[in-house]
């Protein structure tokens, strides 16, 4: 989130920094809530650009008004504890191995 944060407020060089498209109608939630694409294939849905946008546009204004990266962090630290996480400890992890063999 800490990223996002930096390439919205502009702390990034344009040239480099990936493009995030705002939503210009919002009527809930923070007034900078990312556009969510759809995509077909899977190269594309688990980019950094794409797997962020739920958490951002969860996230509420007293978080993303911050002036600093400090009062971000800070911020979303305070509202992210009273948070529920969820763990699934029984996902099938692929892809893990000796890859040495092929």
């Amino acid at each position: 989130m800490i990223e996002v944060y930096e390439i919205l407020s502009g702390k990034y060089d344009s040239n480099v920094a990936p493009v995030l498209i705002t939503n210009d109608t919002v009527t809930r939630g923070n007034k900078y809530k990312l556009f969510k694409h759809s995509f077909r294939h899977d190269v594309r849905k688990f980019s950094f650009t794409c797997r962020n946008v739920n958490i951002w546009n969860s996230l509420p204004n007293c978080v993303i008004d911050a002036n600093t990266v400090d009062i971000f962090k800070t911020c979303l630290d305070k509202f992210w504890k009273d948070q529920d996480v969820f763990y699934d400890f029984t996902c099938d992890i692929t892809g893990t191995g000796d890859r040495s063999e092929h």
